[in-house]
């Protein structure tokens, strides 16, 4: 898993190609508007690509367009070329739309004035309306009723998110970022079957190893319940096209790409460990995603503690996950105050039996201080004692 997404041993993804390529590798990286020491994003691509940026990110979204923002495993980040994968959410949402007679006329005014005047937010159009709403992607419009045409529209691939500033949003008309080829193209697999496994086999490929049962990598996929994973599971399997993996002291069968069983050649005949990194993982990183096999693989329980009432937190608001080799090996709650140039270090909690080594300590530094980097920090201050 660790030697798939890039975690272990020498940094395989480098530089903008780096993040292009991890993205699709990936399928989709996951996006929270969250932003305490990065948005989940950033910090999923930060542990992977060497010398990444924030505005790498930024460029292949907003400038070169080779990204674009869609709900996959929720809010997400895909490859611009699995556009016409998403035609199914878009008729879903044309549908939902069906049902409200007054959108095609909002729709029509949103239209006009970005013909005239360009990409717009919820705060550049006023539009009339007193009915109650609810947009066709996951979260509510409410009463600003600009702001659920725009969503719509966006659900519906009529607009593409134009630009991001925090968690403001501008849309403008598809057609002047999506590549025509891709904005028309029909959609490639319209047998529900195909489509299933298709999905599935992305969703393998994002954690690296996963088993047939409910579990949260399987999220915003509405239309797969039990009946239909087993039988896309089937298919794959005699294609060919996913493997098969026991492994020791473990019930569930796990399963991994067909295209990726020589990185588990590569562990089993190997001599030689590849040597460790420490990294911090984003806490809705896909390696992360089924955190119920993360705990029988690595023996460590995770929660995300951000929705947790201060009171009954265990650890912290916002905790990453502390990666050193092949092993979980703690917990970091950091802050990035960029007004001063400061990343505080809160706490550091460290797993029962982890040895804190000098090599641990000496990686946990370096890789802190390219964390502060990452944030544009020049300080760091770490306030506790390690736990």
């Amino acid at each position: 898993m660790l030697l798939k997404h890039g975690l272990l041993g020498d940094y395989i993804f480098e530089g903008k190609q780096g993040v292009l390529d991890w993205v699709r590798q990936a399928g989709c990286v996951q996006f929270d508007p969250i932003d305490v020491c990065g948005k989940n994003a950033e910090l999923t691509l930060q542990s992977r690509v060497k010398g990444f940026a924030k505005s790498l990110l930024e460029e292949l979204l907003y400038e070169d367009r080779r990204l674009f923002d869609y709900p996959d495993k929720n809010l997400a980040i895909l490859p611009i070329e699995d556009w016409p994968y998403m035609e199914r959410s878009r008729q879903a949402a044309r549908r939902h739309a069906e049902r409200y007679p007054e959108m095609a006329a909002l729709s029509g005014q949103v239209r006009a004035h970005i013909e005239a005047h360009g990409p717009i937010g919820s705060d550049g159009l006023q539009l009339e309306g007193d009915y109650v709403w609810q947009s066709a992607i996951h979260w509510s419009g409410g009463s600003n009723i600009t702001r659920s045409v725009l969503e719509q529209m966006y659900a519906t691939g009529e607009l593409v998110i134009h630009r991001k500033r925090g968690t403001r949003k501008s849309y403008d008309l598809a057609e002047r970022h999506v590549p025509s080829h891709l904005l028309h193209a029909s959609e490639p697999l319209p047998e529900d079957s195909e489509h299933d496994k298709w999905l599935l086999r992305r969703r393998i490929g994002a954690v690296g190893l996963l088993w047939n049962r409910a579990s949260d990598a399987w999220l915003h996929i509405s239309r797969m319940k039990s009946a239909q994973r087993n039988e896309a599971f089937r298919g794959l399997l005699e294609e060919g096209r996913i493997a098969a993996v026991s492994v020791e002291q473990m019930k569930d069968t796990l399963y991994c790409l067909a295209e990726d069983v020589p990185l588990l050649e590569t562990v089993l005949t190997s001599d030689h460990a590849p040597a460790p990194r420490c990294e911090l993982i984003a806490p809705l990183d896909s390696f992360l995603w089924d955190r119920k096999l993360i705990y029988q693989l690595f023996g460590f329980d995770y929660t995300w503690e951000i929705y947790t009432p201060a009171a009954k937190r265990k650890f912290g608001y916002y905790v990453l996950p502390l990666l050193y080799g092949d092993q979980l090996v703690g917990r970091v709650e950091a802050v990035a105050e960029r007004k001063s140039g400061t990343l505080r270090v809160q706490h550091v909690w460290y797993e029962e039996g982890v040895e804190r080594s000098e090599m641990l300590q000496e990686a946990l530094s370096e890789c802190l201080q390219r964390f502060a980097r990452f944030n544009s920090c020049e300080t760091i201050v770490i306030e506790t004692e390690a736990e």
